[in-house]
């Protein structure tokens, strides 16, 4: 088959499953939804009472309905996923100059919350079932030059402490979770996970983000569930959720009148009328996490009798949501898949199909180009071959 009526083969698997396209009514990869919902009501509730702000009954039972939802003890609701990112690691003791271990195959935001604390990302390679870090990788990157000396770990060719693991769950297929909390025991090594694309995902009986210290998920527009932006802290951990939740108020002390404050803290925490937005749809999760599924389960059906393509699908042991569905390029060559995959976005985006290929590998970036990394060959591999399709949940309805 020709590369061309290869890529009209994708185009027209996919329009089957999310309907017609054009440039005037295109299908986006991923869109907010609020019908069915009572956010205008809770919105409205903020207004009357003024309650509009970073205080305010919604934060609280915003938080409450996380806990509910992914069995986590705390959970603190802040501004976005990167500044959650950023006290989580601050949290579990990263200072600048350390490194921390994390994927290249991950937003930008995974390695930006590393440099916002003026520490250094270091790149391990991932595994291609679950395109989380590979926990064989990281155990031979270990090996070969971390080194425990006064009660730290020590990059024996940076001389840098190696201060946390960082690993994604991305697209919302869950990491092997058990494998890197025995790894990061055996190294003494806090683990955060970035979980902002994973609310709802599962290994076993485990919510993606509780596998270590802390996790973090995210509330942007495009996420499964939208506070505008937004994010939140996972933890089983109480004294780390108090923590939280003080350096996330500007470290004020409570008080009636007295302004007074003990650390140097940020003005992270969520506003009211956010936090009742994402009530409204928390409200109607396990609805849009069913579509999800059953959205994936029609991608499957429309790929499985097309040569040369493979939906990415959840772990064994696991229970993704599913939040971007992704199509694999199965060519033996991966540069080979790379030409290809430009060819279908040029045509994609022709009519209107905003499909988008995975993001461009982190080590990549000018400011992360001279960050320790092993080898990264599966990551490079894969990072080639990966498209997004439209995975909107109201796309069935």
């Amino acid at each position: 088959m020709s590369s061309t009526n290869r890529s009209a083969a994708i185009l027209q698997s996919i329009n089957e499953v999310v309907g017609p396209s054009s440039a005037k009514k295109p299908i986006a990869l991923h869109e907010p939804d609020f019908s069915g919902t009572k956010a205008w009501s809770y919105l409205k509730d903020c207004l009357d009472t003024g309650w509009v702000s970073s205080a305010g009954h919604w934060v609280s039972r915003f938080e409450q309905e996380l806990c509910a939802h992914t069995g986590a003890a705390n959970a603190v609701a802040v501004t976005n996923g990167t500044v959650a990112l950023r006290l989580a690691l601050h949290l579990v003791g990263v200072r600048p100059g350390d490194e921390v271990l994390l994927p290249p195959l991950s937003f930008v935001a995974t390695a930006n919350a590393v440099a916002h604390l003026r520490a250094i990302p270091h790149f391990v390679d991932i595994e291609k079932t679950s395109l989380g870090i590979d926990p064989q990788a990281l155990s031979e990157r270990l090996e070969q030059l971390a080194r425990k000396q006064g009660g730290q770990l020590i990059n024996q060719e940076t001389g840098r402490r190696i201060a946390a693991l960082l690993p994604v769950h991305v697209f919302g297929h869950p990491a092997d979770g058990p494998s890197l909390h025995q790894i990061s025991k055996e190294w003494d090594l806090p683990l955060v996970e970035d979980a902002a694309e994973a609310l709802g995902s599962w290994r076993n009986a485990t919510h993606c983000g509780l596998f270590g210290e802390v996790g973090i998920l995210s509330f942007n527009g495009n996420k499964l569930i939208t506070t505008g932006g937004g994010g939140a802290l996972l933890t089983n951990n109480d004294e780390l959720a108090q923590q939280a939740k003080h350096l996330s108020t500007t470290a004020k002390l409570p008080h009636a009148w007295e302004v007074e404050h003990d650390a140097v803290g940020w003005n992270d925490r969520l506003p009211n009328l956010n936090a009742a937005l994402g009530v409204a749809q928390l409200e109607d999760l396990e609805q849009r996490l069913l579509a999800k599924r059953k959205l994936a389960e029609r991608y499957s059906n429309a790929f499985a009798n097309l040569e040369g393509v493979e939906l990415v699908a959840e772990p064994p042991g696991t229970r993704s949501n599913y939040w971007l569905k992704t199509l694999r390029l199965t060519d033996e060559d991966p540069s080979e898949a790379e030409k290809f995959r430009q060819l279908v976005l040029r045509e994609a985006h022709a009519i209107g199909l905003l499909i988008r290929p995975v993001w461009k590998l982190l080590h990549r970036l000018p400011m992360y180009q001279t960050s320790p990394k092993g080898s990264l060959l599966m990551a490079e591999d894969q990072g080639q071959r990966m498209l997004n399709l439209p995975s909107s949940p109201q796309l069935l309805r």
